[in-house]
């Protein structure tokens, strides 16, 4: 089927911006991700020199699609742009109401997405700050994050998910990732409220690498016991499949009265 013509003017205008699709047939993700604020956005970015090249889809989430592109110093950096379109905009409604540091936004969809772009932008920062291996974040603009790339060579690193390794590693980055979560809590003050084995990358090295932080909460949230819990319930499933002997009391033990 022909693509139609607000498709190929989308098309048209990413060509400006030397954005490469690795899947051109995939029409109906770039009218969803490239609405003309998003582009005004992008053009904006790239203006101020913070884009200089953009490269192909990394990965599509529930609210975001991230890309590779290059940045102002000819570094590989990520760019996350959350869906204003398509995103369930109810389903992350509950991670924006009760944290204090939005308690002013609009509750309608396009207001609560550039609340969530912003909200992992200063996740980000601060659980960074205190010592958590998280991408480094550069700049937000709208509903478009740029921030470092995990990988080497335009070369995504793996989720955890998809990496094989020997028992006493896996130990090892058991015992990393709860150590993050510990820090995150104690430290940071924050719960990421979305961790799994499909939001940890392992870079080279065996480094467990903590992304999607949009949704965490602040320890004030009302439900951040409930969604610390779940991840905790998340990781501890994942690790005992792979071998490892942990319970999630003793991990809840561990990060809040580490």
């Amino acid at each position: 089927m022909r693509p139609d013509k607000k498709i190929l003017k989308i098309e048209a205008k990413l060509d400006k911006l030397r954005i490469k699709h690795k899947d051109s047939d995939n029409h109906q993700v770039a009218e969803n991700v490239f609405d003309d604020a998003t582009l005004k956005t992008l053009y904006y970015l790239s203006n101020r020199g913070y884009i200089k090249a953009f490269g192909g889809s990394i990965s599509t989430g529930k609210e975001a699609n991230v890309f590779d592109a290059i940045g102002k110093n000819d570094e590989d950096v990520a760019i996350k742009i959350y869906r204003i379109s398509s995103s369930n905009f109810k389903a992350v409604q509950e991670y924006i109401l009760g944290d204090h540091r939005f308690e002013n936004v609009r509750h309608d969809r396009k207001n609560i997405v550039l609340t969530l772009a912003k909200k992992e932008f200063q996740n980000l920062k601060r659980v960074r700050d205190a010592g958590v291996r998280v991408p480094q974040p550069f700049v937000i603009e709208r509903n478009v994050l740029i921030m470092e790339f995990i990988g080497q060579n335009s070369i995504p690193s793996p989720q955890l998910r998809n990496v094989k390794m020997e028992l006493e590693d896996t130990k090892h980055v058991f015992e990393q990732i709860v150590e993050y979560m510990r820090i995150m809590y104690c430290d940071a003050d924050i719960v990421h409220s979305d961790l799994s084995e499909y939001n940890i990358l392992i870079e080279e090295g065996i480094t467990p690498v903590i992304i999607d932080i949009g949704q965490g909460v602040l320890r004030s949230h009302p439900m951040s016991e409930q969604f610390l819990k779940r991840d905790v319930s998340n990781v501890v499933r994942f690790f005992k499949k792979r071998g490892v002997n942990a319970t999630d009391e003793q991990v809840m033990t561990t990060i809040t009265q580490g």
